[in-house]
This record gives structure tokens, C-alpha cells and sequence, in this order.
């Protein structure tokens, strides 16, 4: 099946030469090609393959003394290093180390382009010689052109003569026999044309006559036909001597070209099989994964089924493993699966099994598989098996392996398995590596009480009556010969006959042993599942945990941005708002100019006003994103949620007393200057800011101690106007509110709390949103406006920008 793959038969003989190789470095020298040659053939470049040639005995004729190559010969010579050549650059024009192994290949061959170049000037693209090879061949050439022109003329005027007397048909033209030119001339007129006779028909009524008048062109056409030849013999044997020097090399190169196409095969075959390149062991052992059985997985890829994949390990604890379970339930297809990727990989070939998989180098492996008994020999089935026990015993050593299918049968079962665990236990001591089927409970027995030999079962569902062709180590399996004769449709009585003759205890143990196997199986599925979940779990904290740090990072960030923005924006505002002061007083504050300079401050207002907002926007997002990261972290993870708690929770601090009276310094919510308490009504206070007064409900204020919490003068940042105090508050002012919604007291909260801002920030008219509706919160708003003695006049807003659902309210100077 790999020689399919081959392009020519140097390729193929060397497929036919694999061998089991038995040193690592080898296995390595020859694994490494074929996987990256693998790997080219999966990916989308494309590698030169298209003329393969065997010259191998064009250059073994080229070194005898005075041969010389033949004109096809040439060709094909001409095509290999071409071939060659091509290959070459390809890995030339790659990195250095991009395919290592193969490129290793190509340095030990050497191109000589004067080769290819002397070929190039005697033959031309078709594999043709050239006229001009050499002057004497273009003369010949030349010559022979001449002769055959005049000669068509010649022939061309005799049948038309022939045809105006009657002799040949009209239809019919000169044409060739033996290379000679001849008229088809009917057999009743074969006098009337003088010349010479060279063919007839089947029927005999045509004679092909070459007229007398060409005949002696046609003699010196010939003549030039050879003098052709002896000159085309000439400029080949010049060339064979030439390259004579050279044949070692080039026999060299050609076997670079058979070696890359070995190479080749290997790879396409690895692709069909899906094989890989597995991890080499440093001592012989077996460790594979979903390993398949290359063939039985083809046979099954044409009908659309699965073949169950291999878990297997062979090693220090477990040298032997003993394969125990139904008949045709896979027992023997592991055991050649075995052999035969075993045997694959130590050719050098790759391996149908999972990337993890390991494979030690066993410097023998020895088989005893299938029926061998011979009439010439006298050799029963038995004495054959008993044959190969006696040679394993003598050779096997503790780096072979040992391959045994139904060991122990063909004889009486108590003897047999008596000899087969003394051979087994023989084996055993010698440290040798090996899997062995069977179905002899003494041997199951042996393999459970030795040390260095395990058991292994073929599952089988005993519900569907059916094998599941999986293996599981650590346990025998049972060979359910009961079920299977009861679902065949053996008499029931026979079984109970047969069960009452083996014996209840051996029924029980046979029952109770696929009891045991049965609950293995379940709970290995349930630890399997507990696993994957605790993987995932350990997986999503980690990727939680990173997440969390990265958005407390990005938290930090956006917030130092955020400060700097809101430092160049209030430095903006300030001078915004000295430039206006200044073009006020510049301009005698004529009401023009002062409408015009507040437009600018107003418009100016507008900017800041979007930028803060999507800046608050931007921080919300990413804020609110932190801190469902920290939520889902904090359920997964209790004790993150403890520590977070120990980190927020600090030492009780004492009591302040936090009441609010007449003359007490105060701090106002989201506001950096202090005021003082003028007088209080209920629960709201009137707060004096410079000569601003201001009315202010008792919960946003915060009473200041003396000496404690007064802003630093690097916080501060006003403009004097006259008495006022501007801080960075103004500039972050919104004259706009939306309480569309809101139940009454909520809203008109929010209207307190806007008229507040605008009275402290100078702010000329704000907008309330309160919609339209039945106009119930509309007419609240407007009621408790009326009471408001700082509101100058309110109305709805124009029709084209709101109208009745917009109120706008107005302030005294």
C-alpha cells in the first residue's frame, strides 16, 4: 500500500527494503524526513514531484568504454536532474530551519549544470535532437529537407499524370511503404507505370508502386538518413564521454531522487492512515493512546464506521499484559495492533495513535499468531505453538517483545494451561515485554498474584449481547461463553446441564467478575467527569483571576485619565471664563456684547458637557464590567469573597458627631467648597457659599470639624468675580433633568436638587423633561416652581423642541 504512493521503481524497491531498525538514532533519521515531508504535503506549498525518471541503467551502461546513451535515455536523464534541481530549491529558498532533516538530505548531493546545459544544446523540449546539435547533423539535415522537397514535387506531378490516364483514382494521393514514396496503383495498370513494387493490398486489386523517376532521390534520401544517424551516434558518445567522470555522482543524485520519493510515500500513506510522528522512550515500553489498526481502519473508513481506538501501556510494573475476554471481542485485533504499529515504527514509518503516545525500541519481537500445523512436518496445532514457546524461550531477552494469541490452547485444558503459566512464569523472569490472549482462569489467577504481569479484559455488553471491543487494564475478563451459547439459541437445559457439571463456584466467580468489571466501568465514567469538571473549574478561576487583574490595571488607568481630562478641561474653563470676564469689562458691559460673550460660555459649556459625559460613560462600562468579574470570581471562589471583606473591613472607628447646626462648616455633596450654616427648616438647610446662599437638604451635607477635612489650596481652582467663588463644579454643571418615571417626590427632588446647582453655578434658565402624559407631574413641577421665590419665570419649551413635555425655567439676576 505505500508502494502505490511511489513515483518510480527506485522509490518502490526501497519501501521493499524497510526493516526493523533497532538503534534510536536510526528511528529518529528516519521518522524526522517523513514527518516533515508530512507536513509539507498538508500545507499549501508545492513540492516538485512530476518527473521521476529511472536512469540507473542509462548511467550503468555510460560507464562502459565506448557506449553510448540513447536518445530516450537522455531525456529521461535530463528529467531526473531537472527533478533534482527543482527540489533543491525548494528547501534552499526556505528558512534555515524549516525542515531540518530533509534539507540534511540535499547537502550530499551536488548539482553539475553543465550536465543539464549539454543536454539543453542536443536535445530540444520535446526530447527531440536538435538540427543544430552540430554543424555537420544541420547539414545533413539540410540535405535530407532538400531531396524530400523535391522528390513531394516529383511525386505530386506523377499522380497527376497517372489520374488524367485512368491509372489511380482521383481521390487518391502518393503515399508511404517501408519509407520508400509510392502511388496506389490499380492492379490492371501496374505495367503502364514504370518502377519498382513495394506492397499490395489485402485484396490484391491495389499495387504500391515507387515510380522509377524518384527512385534514385529516395536511394540518396536514405543514404543522408544514415550519414543522419552516424552523426546523431557521434555527438551522443562525446556526451557519455564526457559525463563519464561524473557517473558517481550522478548515480548519487539519482539515488537522492529514489530516497525522497521513499520518503514521499511514507508521508502520503501516513495522511491516509492518519498517523503521526509519536514521542520516543529512552528504555523499551509502551505507553500508547487511541492507537488503530492502519488496515482495519481503512476497510472501515469505506463503509462509514469507527474503529474503537487503543489505550495501552507496557512497562517497569507491567511488563506483560494478559488479555483475557469473549471470542470476537478484539483480543487478537489488539494483540496484531500491537505488533503491527510496533513493527511500523521501528521501519521507520509514522503511527496511527494520539499525539502523547510513547513507543520504546525492542531489539526483537516474536510472534505466535494463527494455526501453523504442517503434514510435512507432522506438526499438529499444538506441537507448532509448543515449537515456538521452546524458541521464544531461548531468544527472547528483556528488550524483546512477545506476541501471543490463545495461549495454552489446542490441547487438554488443564494441561495445557499448566505448561502455558510455567512458560508464562519463565518469561516473566526473564523480563521480557509482551501481550498474550487467552481464556485459561489459571492463568488469569497467575497474572493476578505475579508481579510484573497484569490483566486486561475486552468489554463486552452483556445487556445488547454484543462485544464494545474496548480494552480496560487491571482486570480478566470474562469469556461470557453462557450468554453467548443462550443468545445462539442453545437448549436451556444443555446450559443448566453444563453450569451443574462446571460448578456453582466457578459460575459465581464468572458472574461476580463481571459484576466488578461493570462498576469499574461506571465509576471510572463518574471520575473521568468529576476530572473534566474540576479542570474546567481550575480553568475558569484562572482566566477569572487574570480577567480581574487586567480590569483592576485598566480601572486604574482610565481613572488617571479621567483626572487629567478633568484637569485640562477645568483649566479650559477657567480661562474660558477670564477671557469672558475680560471682554465684559472691555466692553463696558454693553448688553450685546455680554449676550454674545455668554453664547461663547454657553456653547463652550456644551463641548465640555459631552466630553465629561462620554468620559463618565466610558469609566461606567468599564467599571460595571470589573465588577461582574469580581461578582463571578467571589461565587466561584468563597474565600476570594472573604478576603475581599477583610480588605474593605477596617477597625471600628469612633462615633462623630455628625449633627448639623446654625454656624457649622459644611461640606455639600460632589462639591469641594465649604459653606456655613445660615439657618435651618426641617430637613433642609440654608448653606452660605461666599454671598451665595443656598437652600440644601440636611443629608448632603457633611459637618466639618475644625482643622479636619478643609480643601487644600491644591484642590481648589476658582476665578474671582467680585464675590463669587467659580470652582470646577461650574463648569461640570448640566441645566438639563430628566424625571420621566419618577414617582412625585423622587422628581421633585431631582427639580430641588437642579435649581440648587444652577442658582450656586450662575447658571440664567435650566430645562426640566417631564413629559407629556395626563400633565400630572408636569402641573407638581409647575406648583412647586410657583413656591420658589430664586425662579424668575417658567414656561414649555418651543413646539419644535419639546414643547409642553419640556419645561424651561428662568432665574432672576
Amino acid at each position: 500500500m505505500v508502494k502505490d504512493h511511489c513515483l518510480f521503481e527506485p522509490g518502490r524497491e526501497l519501501i521493499e527494503a524497510l526493516h526493523m531498525l533497532q538503534s534510536d538514532e536510526e528511528i529518529e533519521g528516519q521518522l524526522g524526513p517523513v514527518d516533515e515531508f508530512r507536513h509539507i504535503q498538508t500545507g499549501d506549498e508545492d513540492f516538485p514531484v512530476h518527473q521521476f525518471h529511472d536512469s540507473r541503467k542509462a548511467l550503468k551502461k555510460a560507464a562502459v568504454e565506448g557506449a553510448f546513451l540513447e536518445v530516450d535515455e537522455l531525456a529521461g536523464l535530463a528529467k531526473s536532474l531537472e527533478s533534482v534541481r527543482l527540489i533543491i530549491n525548494f528547501f534552499q529558498d526556505r528558512e534555515e530551519n524549516e525542515y531540518p532533516r530533509l534539507r540534511e538530505l540535499t547537502k550530499s548531493v551536488k548539482l553539475y549544470p553543465f550536465v543539464s546545459e549539454r543536454i539543453g544544446k542536443i536535445l530540444n523540449k520535446h526530447g527531440q535532437v536538435r538540427d543544430n546539435a552540430s554543424p555537420e547533423l544541420q547539414q545533413v539535415r539540410r540535405e535530407i529537407m532538400a531531396r524530400q522537397s523535391s522528390v513531394t514535387r516529383l511525386m505530386n506531378k506523377l499522380v497527376k499524370k497517372a489520374q488524367s490516364e485512368g491509372w489511380v483514382e482521383e481521390d487518391i494521393g502518393a503515399t508511404f511503404r517501408n519509407g520508400r514514396p509510392v502511388i496506389p496503383v490499380s492492379a490492371s495498370y501496374k505495367r503502364s507505370i514504370g518502377g519498382l513494387v513495394h506492397d499490395e493490398s489485402t485484396s490484391g486489386k491495389t499495387v504500391f508502386i515507387e515510380p522509377a523517376e524518384v527512385v534514385e532521390l529516395s536511394n540518396e534520401i536514405r543514404e543522408l538518413e544514415y550519414a543522419e544517424r552516424r552523426e546523431i551516434i557521434r555527438i551522443l558518445t562525446v556526451f557519455t564521454n564526457d559525463i563519464r567522470p561524473y557517473l558517481e555522482e550522478l548515480t548519487a543524485m539519482h539515488g537522492f531522487l529514489a530516497e525522497i520519493d521513499a520518503i514521499r510515500a511514507r508521508a502520503l500513506f501516513a495522511i491516509r492512515i492518519r498517523a503521526i510522528r509519536p514521542k520516543l522512550s529512552e528504555s523499551p515500553s509502551i505507553e500508547w493512546f487511541d492507537a488503530i489498526h492502519p488496515l482495519l481502519f481503512l476497510s472501515f473508513q469505506k463503509s462509514g464506521r469507527e474503529v474503537v481506538p487503543l489505550n495501552l501501556a507496557l512497562n517497569v510494573e507491567g511488563r506483560m499484559l494478559l488479555i483475557s475476554g469473549p471470542n470476537a471481542g478484539g483480543k487478537s485485533v489488539c494483540l496484531q495492533t500491537v505488533g503491527l504499529l510496533q513493527y511500523m515504527f521501528q521501519c521507520g514509518m509514522l503511527v496511527p495513535v494520539g499525539e502523547a503516545s510513547r513507543f520504546g525500541v525492542f531489539s526483537s519481537i516474536f510472534i505466535d499468531i494463527g494455526d501453523e500445523q504442517s503434514i510435512d512436518n507432522d506438526l499438529s496445532t499444538y506441537s507448532s505453538h509448543l515449537v515456538n514457546m521452546k524458541y521464544f524461550l531461548k531468544h527472547a531477552s528483556a528488550d524483546s517483545l512477545i506476541l501471543i494469541d490463545e495461549f495454552g490452547t489446542g490441547t487438554e485444558p488443564m494441561l495445557g494451561g499448566a505448561i502455558a503459566e510455567s512458560i508464562l512464569e519463565n518469561l516473566n523472569g526473564a523480563g521480557t515485554y509482551g501481550v498474550l490472549t487467552t481464556h485459561y482462569t489459571n492463568l488469569k489467577h497467575f497474572a493476578a498474584s505475579s508481579e510484573g504481569i497484569v490483566n486486561g479484559a475486552m468489554l463486552f455488553d452483556n445487556h445488547k449481547m454484543q462485544p464494545l471491543y474496548e480494552l480496560q487494564i487491571g482486570k480478566p475478563g470474562s469469556s461470557f461463553a453462557f450468554e453467548i451459547a443462550r443468545k445462539i439459541g442453545l437448549p436451556e437445559e444443555v446450559l443448566q446441564h453444563a453450569s451443574e457439571k462446571v460448578g456453582q463456584d466457578h459460575i459465581d466467580f464468572d458472574k461476580h467478575l463481571r459484576d466488578v468489571l461493570r462498576d469499574k466501568k461506571y465509576w471510572e465514567r463518574k471520575r473521568q467527569k468529576i476530572r473534566l469538571s474540576e479542570k474546567k473549574l481550575e480553568d475558569l478561576m484562572l482566566k477569572y483571576e487574570q480577567e480581574l487583574g487586567e480590569s483592576e490595571k485598566k480601572r486604574k488607568v482610565l481613572i488617571a485619565e479621567a483626572k487629567k481630562q478633568a484637569e485640562e478641561m477645568l483649566a479650559q474653563a477657567n480661562r474660558k471664563i477670564e477671557n469672558t470676564i475680560r471682554e465684559i469689562k472691555e466692553s463696558n458691559a454693553e448688553k450685546e456684547q455680554t449676550r454674545e460673550a455668554r453664547k461663547k460660555l454657553e456653547a463652550f459649556r456644551e463641548v465640555v458637557n459631552k466630553d465629561e459625559t462620554a468620559a463618565e460613560n466610558e469609566l461606567a462600562r468599564e467599571y460595571k464590567k470589573l465588577k461582574e468579574r469580581e461578582e463571578e470570581l467571589k461565587k466561584i471562589r468563597p474565600d476570594l469573597r472573604k478576603k475581599t471583606q477583610q480588605k474593605t473591613t477596617g477597625k471600628p472607628k469612633k462615633e462623630a458627631d455628625t449633627t448639623i447646626r446654625v454656624g457649622d462648616t459644611v461640606h455639600v455633596e460632589g462639591q469641594d467648597p465649604p459653606g456655613e450654616v445660615m439657618e435651618l427648616r426641617g430637613n433642609n438647610a440654608v448653606v452660605a457659599f461666599g454671598n451665595l446662599k443656598s437652600r440644601v437638604k440636611l443629608v448632603k451635607l457633611t459637618r466639618i470639624e475644625s482643622g479636619r477635612d478643609k480643601p487644600s489650596a491644591e484642590k481648589k481652582s476658582s476665578v474671582n468675580l467680585g464675590d463669587w467663588n467659580v470652582s470646577k463644579r461650574r463648569v461640570l454643571f448640566r441645566p438639563e433633568i430628566d424625571v420621566r418615571g419618577k414617582r412625585a417626590d423622587e422628581a421633585l427632588q431631582k427639580v430641588t436638587e437642579l435649581i440648587d446647582e444652577a442658582i450656586m453655578v450662575g447658571a440664567s434658565e435650566v430645562h426640566i423633561l417631564h413629559g407629556k402624559g395626563d400633565g400630572i407631574l408636569r402641573q407638581l413641577i409647575r406648583d412647586f416652581l410657583q413656591t420658589s421665590d430664586v425662579v424668575d419665570s417658567y414656561a414649555d419649551e418651543h413646539v419644535e423642541r419639546g414643547g409642553a413635555g419640556i419645561t424651561v425655567v428662568q432665574f432672576g439676576p
